[in-house]
Order: structure tokens, then sequence, then C-alpha cells
């Protein structure tokens, strides 16, 4: 047995800064990004970021033939939510346009969207990982479309519109009621003015809710991580 006093007893050994170093744990601050992002809408976007408006297209969804591409860029710390308002001009809440000509129509619309880092490289295409949620559709029978004075609200020219949900483009929405976003060739959209202007992605796909026709305005959700 050892006494207290024994001098064969080994120096008490401290632990080094490296040592003590390993019970420390350096928070890693979250910097900010800059993206590329390039958008082409039939007829008209606006791009939010957690909530906060980063683009709004530059023409004026009522300027007839409203077809253009926008390129833009914006900052941002990952993970954040893009929300995305997508609108197809109506005259009226019939969802027609041209009304009382020979031009009467239903309109149609589509969206495609590719955001790139700093680096070039391709971090967000528009695809069926987006969530969407119509919030005008009309006219809801595509009969309307033939009618000599089509009302809105009156058979056949119903429509179903309601408001933007609160929050719906935060981090904080449950948006698992939403639908994937519908995706659509390009034969089907037929994208004309500024389309290609834009050398897209080749995984960037045209998006829009379930009817090209008939979902008027249309929010769609992402999160990037």
């Amino acid at each position: 047995m050892r006494r207290a006093n024994d001098s064969t007893k080994g120096p008490l050994l401290k632990p080094s800064v490296s040592q003590i170093a390993l019970f420390f744990v350096t928070p890693v601050a979250l910097q900010a990004e800059t993206f590329s992002a390039d958008v082409w809408a039939d007829n008209w976007f606006e791009l939010r970021v957690n909530g906060t408006q980063v683009a709004e297209d530059s023409v004026p969804i009522t300027t007839e033939r409203s077809f253009n591409a926008e390129s833009f860029d914006f900052t941002a710390e990952r993970p954040f939510v893009l929300g995305l308002v997508a609108k197809d001009f109506k005259e009226d809440d019939t969802g027609l346009e041209y009304i009382g000509t020979r031009r009467q129509q239903m309109g149609d619309g589509g969206v495609i969207m590719q955001i790139r880092d700093a680096a070039g490289a391709t971090v967000v295409v528009s695809n069926a990982d987006w969530q969407c949620h119509v919030i005008h559709a009309a006219p809801l029978d595509k009969t309307c479309e033939n009618e000599n004075d089509p009302v809105a609200g009156t058979a056949p020219c119903g429509f179903d519109a309601s408001e933007e949900p609160s929050g719906w483009d935060g981090a904080d929405f449950d948006a698992s009621s939403w639908a994937n976003a519908s995706v659509f060739t390009e034969a089907e959209v037929d994208p004309k003015f500024g389309y290609d202007e834009i050398s897209w992605d080749a995984s960037a796909e045209l998006i829009w809710g379930p009817d090209l026709e008939q979902s008027n305005t249309v929010l769609c959700r992402l999160t990037v991580n």
C-alpha cells in the first residue's frame, strides 16, 4: 500500500489545452450565399424567399402577350423556402380573355425556373418536387369559353377563388396537403418570347397547377437545404 506522501507516487496529470477544447463545440456561423435565377412565365410571376419578395416579373400581367424571361440574383442562408406566385392573365373571374371578341378563349399558363449558386452549380429547378396550391380556378366548366355573354359565377362560368394562405411561403407552414406540381411538355405549354434566350438545365421542367387552362393563380413552394 502506498502512503499519501509516498515519493514513488507519480505526478498529477493536467489536461492539455487541446484536450479541454475537445469538450467545447464552436458554433458555425451561417453565411448568406448569392444565387442566380432564371424564370420564364406565362404570364406573370413573383418569387419570395422566406416570405420576402426577391423578384417580380417586370412586364405587367395586363400587357397583351406578356411572355418574357427574367434573370436576377438574390442572397439567402440555407435552408430557405422559395415561394413562387404564378399567374395566367384573365379578364375577370370567368377565367377568359378577349371576352366578346372572336378570340374569346381560356388562357393557358406555365412556368419554368432554375437557380445556380456562386460556383455555377444548379441547386434548384422547377419540377414535380415543388408543392403547389391553386387559389383561382376558372372557368370550372370549359364550355364557358363558348358563351356569347359569359358571366362569372353563373353557369357554366363558375369559378373557385381564395386568398393566399397565411404564411404559406415560410418555413413553419404545413404544406402536407398540397399537391405536387404538375409537369408539362414544351408542346403543351408552347413557351414563347424569352424562353429560348435562356440555356435551361436539362432537369428544369415546365410546371403549373393541375390544368393549364383552368388554373389561373398558382402558389408553389420548395425548401432548399
